[in-house]
């Protein structure tokens, strides 16, 4: 790639990293709009600092990069400014390494620290309740069945749910093949529950299919259309409330819940790592304290001098 004959244009380089972002790093179209979203609010700092709608490259400096973090810092949480602040780091980052600039201010950008919170899960009795909440009579509740154990037997994520195709479903071997970040595909075990509520759904998938627009996708809406992300988010808030009591339920709980059962259950993290398909064993180590703090909550509740008061 040749360097431009003056000083790039802030707009001009968001392109070439949306470009680099999508056919380099084959990046989730999810992925490349978040980048997309703070760097665009980059820009428009820039340009009412600057006093000009054109931004050229040079003149974004630390002073500039660090006036705009405090002022998100002032009413953003502390996760948004980290993830902001890991945005314009790649940005930067890619610039440099194309030589299409000569000093890069993001270097020394520090991203506040971030107290992450434990994973949302349920315990194994809620997880069955919430399992058995879809009804059985319509083909809708039969999709939910399916849904939800896809989402807790196979530890998915929501996006890799929505994106599955009837190809990319081995009940015989019960196994289904996904698209995870980053477009990297693996295959993923989901055990005999998921493999028979699928099995359901598929003998009553024809009642919505739409003759007139015919699709693969494995899970459909009433219309016969894919079923959307957001759609399964309501589905799943929805099952929470009616069959445990927790209306704060959602897609990506079911997947910690899977990963913490599974670790219950004696897998290694090794193996938890690869059914979620995380790309660092660190983000897989957070389900061991969700199981000490599991340990610790049972520990006081059964023993019988755990909670006693010691006098001196």
């Amino acid at each position: 790639m040749l360097a431009p004959a003056g000083p790039m244009d802030f707009a001009r380089a968001v392109e070439l990293f949306q470009e680099y972002l999508h056919s380099e790093r084959n990046a989730s179209p999810h992925t490349r709009q978040a980048y997309g979203r703070d760097l665009e609010q980059l820009r428009v700092f820039a340009a009412e600092r600057l006093g000009s709608d054109e931004v050229p490259m040079p003149r974004i400096d630390l002073f500039l990069l660090r006036g705009w973090l405090a002022g998100l810092a002032r009413g953003a949480a502390s996760a948004t400014v980290a993830r902001k602040v890991a945005s314009t780091r790649a940005f930067f980052r890619f610039l440099e390494k194309r030589h299409l600039l000569t000093k890069n201010p993001a270097k020394l950008l520090e991203s506040p620290k971030v107290r992450r919170p434990l994973p949302t899960f349920l315990n194994v009795e809620a997880a069955q309740e919430v399992m058995d909440t879809p009804r059985s009579g319509d083909p809708e509740g039969v999709r939910d069945r399916a849904l939800l154990e896809l989402l807790y037997g196979g530890g998915l994520r929501v996006s890799e749910l929505t994106g599955l195709r009837l190809g990319d479903v081995d009940l015989s071997q019960g196994e289904v093949r996904v698209l995870g970040k980053g477009r990297r595909e693996r295959l993923v075990p989901v055990g005999p529950a998921a493999c028979e509520a699928v099995r359901a759904w598929l003998l009553r998938r024809g009642e919505l299919v739409d003759p007139e627009r015919p699709t693969d996708a494995l899970l459909l809406n009433q219309r016969g259309a894919p079923l959307a992300v957001r759609r399964v988010q309501t589905l799943v808030q929805r099952y929470g409330q009616l069959g445990a009591g927790r209306g704060d339920l959602h897609p990506h709980a079911l997947r910690h819940t899977c990963a913490t059962h599974m670790l219950d259950g004696g897998a290694s993290l090794r193996a938890i790592q690869e059914q979620l398909g995380h790309a660092s064993l660190a983000t897989t180590q957070r389900y061991t304290h969700v199981s000490l703090e599991s340990v610790k909550r049972v520990h006081e509740a059964a023993h019988p001098l755990a909670r006693r008061e010691v006098t001196s």
